[in-house]
């Protein structure tokens, strides 16, 4: 079976060569292109599922953050945060003329989303927020600083699935060896000496554990720059990261959003439950 996606470059504005999956979707579609953003230790491979449904009737960008997957590492790790990789961004939709589209953000990749909508309005039709919002959980931060930058290895994929199964398991108690497996699969690579590794720069834990970093002030002005839009909010029922209080009040300032909660899972979904699912596909097509 043919590839979905192409593999694409582009150049940052420090000299650091990025990649990114291009999905073209139909040959002469017109349908609102789609921007996948992912989450802070994940890659282009955490929207494979999602983007092969969704590249069937529009274009699907999915971007690989410096540091991570076939991007570039970073040589200043302070370039390790959501500021820096929302530049990055807006330099590939600048190459690319895409200049309205749809944004799916999880979790750090939705951070971004936030910061792009503020810096230029009006060029969103419709996003999808993965549990994530403007105020963030310091418990959910804490566990994510114990096991970010670690650099564990594995000798075989079954390791690897037990390993993440161990250190994850409060988040995903239903997954069974398959799903942890998959998930492995999403998140870490065969390196040079035949070890299973994660596949991000350990050094994006540096500057995550400097104030204001993980996740930047001022993120409810932000939101703000997203009311009416049409949203799909998507909560990890054991999530720590997104409060339901959080979700009440992004709730109350944006009228046009659905929130969806996906029960028996923590941060983040994976966005290929069938509730997730199909919440984002319906949105995608009202908003033409």
């Amino acid at each position: 079976m043919a590839a979905t996606y192409e593999d694409r470059y582009w150049t940052s504005s420090d000299g650091l060569t990025l990649h990114y999956r291009n999905y073209p979707g139909p040959d002469g579609g017109d349908k609102l292109p789609v921007l996948c953003m992912h989450g802070l230790t994940r890659n282009a491979r955490d929207f494979g599922p999602l983007a092969e449904v969704l590249c069937a009737t529009r274009r699907v960008i999915v971007t690989e953050m410096r540091g991570r997957g076939m991007s570039d590492y970073a040589p200043d790790s302070d370039t390790y945060s959501p500021v820096t990789y929302v530049q990055d961004v807006e330099k590939l939709l600048a190459e690319q003329g895409v200049d309205r589209f749809a944004a799916i953000g999880t979790s750090m990749g939705g951070l971004m989303t936030l910061l792009m909508a503020a810096g230029k309005p009006g060029r969103m039709s419709a996003v999808v927020m993965n549990d994530i919002g403007p105020e963030v959980q310091a418990a959910g931060l804490a566990r994510i600083s114990g096991y970010v930058g670690q650099g564990r290895s594995y000798p075989t994929w079954v390791h690897a699935a037990r390993g993440l199964a161990e250190a994850h398991g409060a988040a995903f108690p239903k997954f069974d060896l398959d799903q942890w497996l998959e998930m492995a699969k999403r998140t870490m690579v065969v390196s040079q000496n035949g070890r299973i590794v994660f596949d991000y720069d350990m050094a994006i834990a540096e500057p995550f554990a400097k104030p204001g970093n993980a996740a930047p002030p001022n993120l409810w002005l932000a939101f703000e720059a997203l009311r009416d839009v049409p949203m799909v909010l998507v909560r990890g029922g054991l999530s720590d990261l997104l409060s339901p209080d959080t979700v009440k009040q992004m709730g109350m300032r944006n009228p046009k959003m659905r929130t969806v909660i996906v029960p028996d899972v923590g941060h983040a979904p994976t966005l290929d439950e069938p509730e997730a699912r199909a919440a984002i596909l319906a949105l995608l097509d009202a908003a033409e």
